[in-house]
């Protein structure tokens, strides 16, 4: 009998552990949603883990900056606990959203968390060259982010900036010395992506880089 009661308690136990953990899951990513920064807090206070992933295996790092949710970033990046790594689905890491949205003050606090500056396949850096985003770029290069760096496809931040950047994001490339003999999987260089997307400017650049000519301080001709 003793025994038996022994078990129906810890089966109690279980179960109302079990739904203040479902409970605190739903309560997290819907504070994370709507940049509720205390609810956040409250939470990891509790020991809720900040690296869970939700239904689609998103972190809340990843959501808030998807949202954006800056308040809840601000109080993840402060907890020690928080992978600054952690990617989703697609390889993107935080560092790498930030990039590309142009969050200079997130990519400065996750430098300061010594996020992954070089990582296998797209990198930081591509990101941050694909929308001409000119300060992070000269962040992560100040943090020796590998200039020709190359995708899966063997893509480099000097081709993405070329096709989809902007002129002053190629002419910084240029300057800090990036290879443009470099060629991706299709055998295509920068100044093939350049082409490819219409962009005078960047061909000029590159043209003009090829010959070792030096660019114009302003970046145009």
């Amino acid at each position: 009998m003793r025994n038996h009661l022994k078990k129906i308690i810890y089966l109690s136990v279980f179960i109302c552990s079990f739904a203040v953990h479902a409970g605190s899951f739903d309560d997290f990513f819907r504070a994370v949603r709507s940049d509720n920064a205390s609810g956040i807090r409250t939470l990891l206070n509790r020991g809720f883990d900040p690296n869970t992933r939700d239904a689609q295996g998103q972190t809340g790092l990843l959501i808030a900056l998807r949202e954006p949710s800056p308040k809840v970033i601000q109080v993840l990046l402060e907890s020690p606990q928080t992978d600054v790594d952690a990617g989703n689905s697609k390889d993107e890491s935080p560092l790498m959203l930030a990039a590309i949205k142009g969050e200079q003050a997130v990519v400065t606090r996750l430098l300061e968390r010594d996020a992954a500056v070089n990582k296998p396949g797209w990198t930081p850096l591509h990101y941050a060259a694909t929308s001409g985003q000119l300060t992070i770029m000269k962040q992560l290069l100040d943090h020796y982010a590998f200039i020709d760096a190359q995708s899966p496809n063997g893509t480099t931040p000097l081709m993405m900036a070329a096709m989809y950047g902007s002129a002053e994001a190629v002419k910084l490339l240029l300057d800090e010395g990036a290879d443009t003999q470099m060629k991706n999987e299709q055998g295509m260089t920068a100044l093939d992506f350049a082409q490819r997307g219409q962009r005078p400017d960047a061909v000029e650049l590159l043209t003009a880089a090829m010959r070792g000519k030096k660019p114009p301080a302003d970046g145009k001709w």
